[in-house]
């Protein structure tokens, strides 16, 4: 990268990196400038999604017919779970949040860095640290986890396979996040620019402030909890185990107490690249500014409380199932909110369809039958039907990947000058996000169907009658393959051989496109001017919009 980036109003961050003393790979793996620490989280981030897609094509020609294909029951039981885990705790939980908040979070307000720069760079070093753990335990005696990424006992206490290399890399990584969080919530409250309010911060600030949030209390919650399981198999503490004298749904309750609050933790800042991107291309204000800003604050505390509709079928009280059920309908609303207002947004607007905005296109409608599915799911009496089927395969895909997943490819083309500097082919690009589309509905929809129809998830084997759809799905994560293939050659090819960018070519009005592409050391040559009211088009259009 370094090769590729021409030097700006002085020394760029590519070249000079934050110590003298440093060159080659250690002035980047030592360095504590946010933007450096932000390429070191993408280049690691990607390259554990492209073994985690890897995984998961095994896992879908497996399952092309019944019976054993290319692989063992026990094998398959390895494989989706080693896939759980790189996708949610190495991909999706960290991705845009510590790639492009690492980048873009004090630039937006201004601030020349992070509030604990050394603290950012630990975070990256502890998510390396647990990165390399769960690689190791791939090859140590007993082989990867078999339990899926949720660890649910009693499987993960009686296992023989390495659950507690496992268990010890999640318990890393959520050091990482709990300090990235600490990181994001103190610089929002202490470095914003002179001038920069709250109700002047862009939404992907906002969205960023409420995801830190969570990740600060809602962590600490499964660090606890997989240290118990920990203890248990070392000492033999009845704690889960029900032959010992613990509780299994105990367990449940502890780990979704962090994990549903951790499925916002990846959808949020998805949220505020949105509201970016939908107010860049629709040279408009964001309609209701303030109630999508506190719709993410809406989201992060009532996603607290719903955390029991995993578990309708465990065995709670008809009482505690009807107050979660409501609680999950709640918490649809704020989001409904956000995508009621980003399409009012785009009411009227002038709208220049680039390939972020139609990444974004693709996000709402994969995102929206992701969150309608959602309720299905959150219903008391259709969830008993559906639930660990494939149906909830499908929704989590839909939500997690059609969303998180869809956001990060669109956060990517659109920073991507900014961050680098070059400009890549925008026809390729384009063709990426219809086969996209095209692909992930072929992968992933016919897996409601299988789920409505009674096929249950995570099994090896299954009926003759399923393998149609299957078939179906296996031959959309080849598609997928190929488009994903394609994304990352384009933007890769880009990054060597693209056109210098422009500092603003999407004609955004955030403080970083008033800096210089790539951004030099402390980001701004010259105090940034703030807006006197966020996503103000007005000197672009010639009209003020009012829609507030």
């Amino acid at each position: 990268m370094a090769n590729g980036t021409a030097v700006i109003a002085g020394k760029s961050f590519y070249e000079e990196g934050t110590t003298k003393s440093k060159s080659g790979i250690a002035s980047w793996i030592f360095s504590t400038d946010h933007k450096r620490i932000g390429l070191l989280y993408l280049i690691s981030i990607v390259s554990f999604f492209i073994i985690g897609v890897i995984i998961a094509e095994l896992i879908r020609l497996e399952l092309i017919a019944p019976g054993e294909t290319i692989v063992d029951a026990e094998t398959y039981n390895r494989l989706f779970t080693l896939h759980g885990v790189i996708m949610i705790f190495l991909f999706i939980i960290p991705g845009i949040p510590a790639v492009f908040g690492n980048f873009f979070l004090p630039i937006q307000i201004g601030a020349k860095d992070v509030a604990f720069p050394r603290l950012n760079l630990l975070s990256w070093w502890l998510y390396m640290t647990g990165a390399v753990l769960a690689i190791t335990s791939l090859f140590l005696p007993g082989g990867p986890a078999d339990t899926g990424w949720t660890f649910y006992v009693p499987y993960s206490v009686r296992t023989g396979s390495n659950v507690i290399f496992a268990l010890l890399a999640a318990f890393i990584l959520g050091f990482s996040s709990i300090l990235t969080g600490l990181n994001f919530v103190t610089t929002v409250h202490r470095l914003r620019i002179k001038g920069m309010s709250f109700f002047k911060m862009p939404l992907n600030i906002w969205a960023l402030y409420a995801t830190a949030w969570i990740q600060v209390i809602a962590t600490p919650i499964i660090g606890i909890t997989l240290l118990l399981i920990i203890i248990e198999r070392t000492f033999g503490v009845g704690i889960f185990d029900p032959t010992l004298g613990g509780d299994p749904v105990l367990y449940q309750h502890l780990f979704w107490i962090y994990s549903h609050p951790a499925v916002y933790v990846m959808i949020l800042p998805a949220m505020g690249v949105v509201s970016e991107i939908i107010a860049t291309f629709s040279r408009r204000t964001v309609f209701g500014y303030k109630m999508v800003a506190f719709s993410s604050l809406t989201i992060a505390f009532v996603g607290y409380l719903v955390w029991a509709h995993h578990m309708f079928t465990a065995g709670l009280s008809e009482t505690a199932a009807v107050v979660f059920s409501l609680l999950t309908f709640i918490v649809a609303i704020p989001s409904a909110i956000k995508v009621f207002n980003w399409v009012a947004t785009m009411y009227k607007g002038s709208i220049d369809p680039r390939t972020p905005f139609k990444w974004v296109m693709v996000f709402i409608f994969l995102f929206s039958i992701g969150g309608l599915t959602g309720l299905v799911l959150g219903s008391l009496a259709t969830d008993v039907h559906l639930h660990d089927t494939y149906f909830v395969v499908a929704h989590f895909h839909f939500v997690m990947f059609g969303g998180a997943g869809t956001i990060f490819f669109a956060a990517m083309h659109y920073w991507f000058p900014k961050m680098f500097g070059k400009m890549y082919n925008e026809k390729i690009a384009d063709i990426g996000v219809y086969m996209f589309l095209i692909s992930f509905l072929t992968l992933y929809f016919p897996m409601f169907l299988l789920g409505y129809n009674g096929q249950p998830r995570r099994y090896f084997d299954y009926l003759p009658q399923f393998q149609t759809l299957h078939v179906i799905s296996t031959i959309g994560a080849w598609m997928m393959l190929i488009t994903i293939t394609l994304v990352v050659w384009n933007l890769i090819h880009a990054l060597r051989k693209g056109e210098k960018a422009p500092d603003n070519p999407w004609g955004g009005v955030t403080l970083e496109w008033q800096t210089s592409s790539p951004p030099p050391l402390e980001n701004f040559e010259e105090m940034p001017n703030v807006p006197n009211e966020p996503y103000d088009f007005s000197h672009l259009t010639g009209i003020k919009d009012g829609s507030k």
